[in-house]
């Protein structure tokens, strides 16, 4: 329930507070999104409005430009997958040094490349309990300039990760599975694996 009024938030609709409570504010939010996106207006969450709701928090159909690396090979990226991504940096790993960031962000792209978690941005970011950022809200904070820079390097090329798919701070992991990945280091407070 805190996901779709998250969701319902960033699109611009008043949820009021975000406390996963389906009250009168979110269902309000609801039928307005229903009727501005000609659904049924019922105030339902059903399959066609939830669809609807995920396209356009993923962005959407919309043409991509694309962002060609050499060492990334061929991504076709939107300005909304860029900001997504500086999004889960500034929301994971804020405190970390530059380095840690470029980390992250090299971590989400490796998951969009090998075809394992999504094939979009939006499909790894939001797989269910996959980024602590995305589950506690810091996902939906405004990144900062280094967030964005940090996304800038990963796309260029650098992934101080050396190709890593997971990582997780020891300190706060609660998964005994995480600890069977095969781990290849660690950067600042996060360790990361295959």
């Amino acid at each position: 329930m805190q996901q779709l009024q998250r969701n319902l938030g960033y699109l611009g609709y008043n949820v009021g507070q975000v406390d996963g409570y389906f009250g009168w504010q979110t269902w309000a939010a609801v039928k307005e999104f229903q009727w501005r996106n000609g659904l049924s207006v019922d105030g339902i969450v059903g399959v066609a409005t939830a669809n609807a709701i995920i396209n356009q928090v993923s962005g959407g159909q919309a043409q991509r430009p694309r962002i060609t690396s050499a060492s990334r090979g061929y991504l076709q990226l939107s300005r909304q997958d860029l900001y997504d991504l500086a999004r889960v940096v500034y929301g994971e790993a804020r405190g970390e040094s530059f380095e840690g960031q470029v980390a992250v962000a090299s971590v989400v792209l490796n998951r969009l490349r090998s075809g394992q978690f999504g094939h979009t941005v939006q499909d790894v970011i939001f797989q269910p309990w996959a980024f602590t950022a995305v589950h506690d809200g810091q996902f939906y904070l405004e990144p900062d300039a280094t967030a964005f820079q940090a996304v800038q390097a990963a796309l260029s090329g650098w992934d101080p990760t050396g190709g890593a798919l997971y990582y997780w701070n020891p300190v706060t992991a609660t998964s005994p599975w995480v600890w069977n990945r095969p781990v290849v280091g660690r950067i600042g407070n996060h360790v990361f694996a295959y």
